[in-house]
């Protein structure tokens, strides 16, 4: 279903040759809050996405000076319904899970403030690039809201203590803080932060389709899992991902010491 014009205000996607999409949260008035109408043009745009075999990797970026401050506090109040709460959090929560299920890697491009929610955001993505000026807090608590759902990818993204600090206090921290704590990857000046995406980008699409997304659902598969059963699961991805004619022309080409020529695209999607 195409985007509606308010949708396409919200949200600006553009598509590279090379298949990388970049959805760019358009809301710098109001910190690309993710209220429902943002809610709903991610949706949207990460629905298309996994609709899409030939889409490689996904950016997610904004504008202004906040990457995204989280929920609309401001139309949370205006709405004092437990009806309308549990609509939004679950439309918020759908759209997180979209992020994990797709097949691509999501890499969350942080060039400002990230709060509640938003933190939630970039826990969410497979990969995170930030400026060294980015900030991160888990803030509902001073407004007497305990930051539940963006605690779910935070704990899987920084040690238990150090997530249940931010969680607790809703101070901010700063990259630097965030990328010793795991929850970004990389750090650089706000001049070279397109330049750092863009090498992450480029590293992956340099690699075979089949085996990033098997990769990418196999780690999300395993973490929920005992020892015993994760390595069943991962013995049986790595047999499966044998069998593709990307990972043979591999073993081939590192036989004969030349560089693999991997298919061009992935040959069914599995959204």
């Amino acid at each position: 279903m195409p985007m509606t014009t308010d949708a396409q205000e919200l949200l600006i996607t553009t598509r590279d040759e090379r298949g990388v999409v970049t959805l760019t949260m358009n809301d710098a008035k109001r910190f690309n809050a993710l209220s429902s109408e943002m809610l709903s043009a991610l949706q949207q745009a990460l629905d298309a996405v996994a609709r899409d075999a030939d889409v490689r990797v996904v950016v997610l970026a904004g504008v202004g000076r906040a990457f995204c401050a989280g929920h609309n506090l401001k139309d949370m109040a205006a709405h004092p319904s437990l009806d309308y709460y549990r609509t939004l959090f679950g439309q918020c929560s759908r759209m997180m899970l979209s992020i994990n299920q797709l097949d691509v890697p999501v890499i969350a491009r942080v060039q400002g403030i990230a709060a509640a929610a938003g933190c939630q955001l970039v826990a969410q993505c497979d990969l995170a690039v930030a400026s060294s000026g980015a900030t991160f807090a888990t803030s509902g608590i001073h407004y007497g809201l305990f930051c539940a759902t963006p605690s779910v990818p935070l704990v899987r993204n920084v040690p238990a203590k150090r997530a249940m600090e931010m969680l607790l206090t809703g101070d901010f921290i700063d990259a630097g803080t965030a990328l010793k704590e795991g929850l970004v990857n990389r750090v650089v000046a706000s001049e070279q932060l397109d330049a750092e995406v863009e090498k992450l980008v480029q590293s992956i699409i340099e690699k075979p389709p089949v085996a990033v997304a098997m990769g990418k659902k196999l780690v999300y598969q395993q973490r929920e899992l005992g020892l015993q059963a994760a390595y069943q699961l991962a013995g049986q991805t790595m047999a499966t991902n044998m069998m593709d004619a990307d990972a043979q022309e591999g073993a081939r080409a590192f036989a004969e010491k030349r560089v693999p020529a991997w298919k061009p695209a992935l040959p069914e999607h599995t959204a």
